[in-house]
């Protein structure tokens, strides 16, 4: 049984409220169980009066039929409840960290705009396998709602958790058949002003460095792949390395660029730590930046501007982000449908892209 609307045989035009329909869920599982309906609600409250081999079997049962109680919207209500939990996937293969300057920046905006309207931030991590895991924090009610920083390579489990309602919204890119909310920065647009900067100062070789099985990541390249057919540049495969977000990827990155032994005058990494290594390694391969190669880099994290030679970048409007991440999961924990949100980005030309 789902949790969409019940209809009643008395009559046609009849319909059910929201709190009736709760009730004849309630009513399915105690009929299942054997028990009564105000043991099905005290198992679901984790009341001590239920034993626990009880109320495990009430869970199950609830869990099959797709109900929740939704304790984070209750205590929202009820102002007992002020948290907001902050999901940051640990992906074991790249074993991207905290101390990651995208990630750093990205918190404390989120952190800022929580402050702002008086909640709280419960920070954690979960298994970039297991997405799904989020979900927890909101079904045990230590959270009113989630918001997820990325959409890693399981869409479907996010949809999954959107389909029963917990109030979700991710960082990321917008992808087909979406069920979940999504809150980020236009990747195709980013990707396209990277390139195109490139072009116009007369570089032809761009190197793509970036995981372009990552939703954001393959938005980029989208935009970098648009801005070469614009230009009428051939696009070369061999020029795409598959770097992750880390510092070892971008060193692996670029020695295997210079292995393959082809011409480049230029690369466009999809982070700012990916192009700051990159631009380290090529320095010490005897490489000159922008002189032998041009970079432009992605996200604008405080650090940019200061590196030698300040770094090219496109600039995601994280102050904005957080805001808007923050507003649309309070609003989703109230009962709030809303649509994804789409913020701009903007090509911030520092030394490291032109002579």
């Amino acid at each position: 049984m789902s949790k969409s609307p019940v209809s009643t045989t008395s009559a046609p035009s009849q319909t059910v409220s929201a709190s009736e329909q709760k009730r004849l869920q309630m009513a399915d599982i105690a009929r299942l169980a054997g028990v009564s309906t105000s043991t099905v609600s005290r198992a679901l409250n984790k009341s001590p009066l239920i034993n626990e081999e009880t109320r495990n079997r009430i869970e199950q049962l609830a869990k099959s039929l797709n109900y929740s109680i939704n304790v984070g919207a209750q205590n929202l209500r009820l102002k007992q409840n002020r948290t907001v939990a902050v999901v940051v996937p640990f992906d074991s293969t790249s074993r991207q960290h905290l101390s990651d300057p995208f990630f750093l920046s990205i918190l404390g905006s989120i952190a800022d705009a929580l402050t702002a309207k008086g909640f709280d931030m419960l920070l954690t991590r979960v298994d970039a396998e297991e997405l799904d895991a989020a979900a927890q924090l909101f079904d045990t009610g230590r959270a009113i709602g989630v918001i997820l920083i990325g959409q890693w390579r399981h869409h479907d489990q996010l949809n999954q958790m959107a389909a029963r309602r917990v109030p979700i919204v991710v960082w990321g890119a917008q992808i087909p058949q979406q069920l979940y909310v999504t809150v980020g920065s236009d990747n195709v647009a980013g990707g396209f002003l990277a390139t195109e900067h490139l072009l116009r100062n007369q570089r032809r070789r761009i190197a793509f460095f970036g995981d372009t099985q990552l939703p954001e990541v393959a938005d980029r390249f989208q935009g970098y792949q648009k801005a070469l057919q614009q230009y009428q540049i051939p696009f070369d495969p061999d020029l795409v390395l598959p770097a992750v977000f880390t510092e070892e990827g971008g060193r692996a990155a670029v020695a295997e660029l210079l292995a393959r032994d082809l011409r480049f005058d230029a690369l466009f990494a999809c982070s700012d730590l990916l192009a700051m290594t990159a631009i380290n390694s090529f320095r010490e391969r005897g490489f000159v930046t922008p002189h032998d190669v041009a970079v432009v880099g992605y996200d604008d994290i405080e650090l940019a501007r200061y590196f030698h030679p300040p770094l090219s970048t496109i600039r995601q409007p994280l102050v904005a982000a957080g805001e808007a991440l923050v507003s649309t999961v309070l609003a989703m924990a109230e009962g709030q449908v809303l649509p994804p949100v789409l913020l701009s980005t903007e090509l911030v030309a520092r030394q490291s892209s032109a002579i």
